[in-house]
């Protein structure tokens, strides 16, 4: 019977900060907002054509796959944050990382395919456009790794 007792937790919880909520809230916001938009934009035609588009070859499929994943991994993040992980944090700025450099890359010409990139004609719009589509994200990891508050939440957890 020792299996369906509830264990009690010695400490109390802290509450998130208000930093690690607008940021977890951010997270979540934004994603669902992209979404949003690009089924906005493309309507279910187009989106219909651009998930036949994505999985024409196994490269493209994976990509997809990994995109969706990146994407559900941010959704975790989020949830995870605001319960005080600090795991949660390094994964997001890991995702992040792993996203823009990608997406430079593609941008770049250095990866496959194009149809995850940023348009533009010199190295520096492309690097100015990206910097701008991710700025919400930068943002987010400043929340989350430089003010004191929010390094002392996840310390205390």
């Amino acid at each position: 019977m020792e299996w369906f007792s509830k264990q009690r937790q010695s400490h109390a919880r802290i509450n998130a900060p208000a930093l690690v909520q607008v940021a977890a809230i951010t997270i979540i916001s934004t994603r669902c907002l992209d979404l949003f938009m690009l089924f906005n934009m493309l309507g279910v035609r187009g989106v219909s054509d651009f998930v036949h588009r994505s999985v024409q070859t196994w490269s493209l499929t994976l990509v997809f796959l990994a995109s969706l994943l990146l994407l559900c991994i941010e959704f975790r993040c989020a949830f995870v944050i605001m319960k005080g992980r600090n795991w949660g944090r390094w994964i997001y700025m890991v995702s992040q990382i792993i996203a823009a450099g990608y997406l430079g890359a593609a941008s770049l010409g250095f990866g496959y395919p194009e149809l995850f990139s940023i348009a533009g004609e010199t190295p520096r719009e492309i690097f100015t456009s990206l910097i701008m589509q991710k700025l919400p994200d930068i943002l987010v990891v400043l929340l989350l790794f430089m003010p004191e508050e929010s390094r002392r939440f996840f310390r205390l957890q």
